[in-house]
């Protein structure tokens, strides 16, 4: 059978004060629901069936103080096996068990162990030794609680150097989290800088580029009386008519010394008895009368005394 309860009836049936007994029952699992049922039955007997593993709730049956599991096939123990704290008395003859778990150690009301007949690891089966009295099975489960305390001071010195490996692995990856956050902070308060200045001199050059742009009408602005103060007057660019009023005014003139040059001639010297001398004296004489009394010699007259 696979189960108890098929073959043998109500385990309620097999039970006999505090003794249960399932031996040759052909079990491939354990009745663990079952079991919880009966907390009477602090004497369990599972030998000789065809147990390979144990439940993990197996270990829940703490009411349990001796277990007989002998002359199956199991290969393991589960790994919180140490939780069932009442236990005194555990036969696991001939399985095929190579190692205990850790919580073997936690089996403290153990007072006899049998441990023949499995492929135990070497330094674990030196511990056991063999148990072929009571005074034999009493010193294994001694030996072996001892040293199953010894494996779990062990893994548990293991699990701490571990966890300080890690934690100072933790705390160099958070030191070196906080250099590079801290360096990213500097770069980014250096690149914020940079740009600030970068800014102030814009504003700077766009401010003292508007104060001379502002300085430039006001320069021009004082340059100006100042060059008609300060300067001397430009003369203004000569007339056309005056220019020609010169020239007239030469022209008048060289032929009046042309004209009194003649006249001087034929009024001082011998010539003036000459006809030639005699017509221009008469010609003079009669032009001085006219330009007298013409108002263009007047004209030029004051003009020439105005300039």
């Amino acid at each position: 059978m696979t189960k108890a309860g098929s073959k043998g009836g109500n385990l309620r049936d097999k039970l006999d004060g505090n003794e249960l007994d399932l031996s040759l029952s052909d079990l491939n699992e354990v009745p663990v629901k079952e079991l919880a049922a009966l907390p009477k039955a602090t004497i369990l007997d599972l030998s000789c069936n065809k147990l390979t593993t144990l439940p993990s709730d197996f270990c829940g049956l703490t009411h349990l103080v001796k277990l007989d599991l002998s002359k199956n096939k199991l290969q393991q123990l589960p790994a919180d096996f140490g939780r069932l704290v009442n236990l005194q008395h555990l036969d696991l003859l001939n399985n095929r068990l190579v190692t205990l778990p850790v919580s073997f150690a936690q089996l403290k009301s153990l007072k006899w162990l049998d441990l023949k007949d499995n492929p135990l690891d070497p330094v674990l089966a030196k511990v056991a030794g063999d148990c072929l009295d009571e005074k034999q099975c009493k010193q294994c489960a001694n030996k072996v609680l001892q040293h199953m305390k010894a494996v779990q001071a062990d893994q548990e010195r293991e699990r701490q150097r571990r966890l300080e490996v890690e934690r100072e692995a933790e705390k160099k990856r958070e030191a070196k989290q906080r250099a590079k956050e801290a360096q990213e902070r500097e770069l980014r308060k250096r690149e914020k800088a940079e740009e600030k200045e970068r800014r102030r001199k814009e504003y700077d050059a766009l401010k003292a580029a508007k104060r001379e742009q502002e300085k430039k009408p006001k320069k021009e602005a004082n340059q100006a009386p100042k060059s008609k103060s300060g300067s001397r007057p430009r003369k203004p660019p000569p007339r056309k008519h005056t220019r020609s009023w010169a020239v007239l005014k030469l022209l008048l003139l060289l032929l009046l010394f042309g004209v009194a040059g003649g006249l001087v001639a034929c009024r001082v010297t011998e010539l003036q008895q000459q006809p030639l001398c005699t017509s221009v004296n008469t010609i003079y004489d009669n032009a001085v009368q006219g330009l007298r009394r013409h108002e263009i010699l007047q004209w030029v007259l004051q003009t020439d005394s105005q300039q």
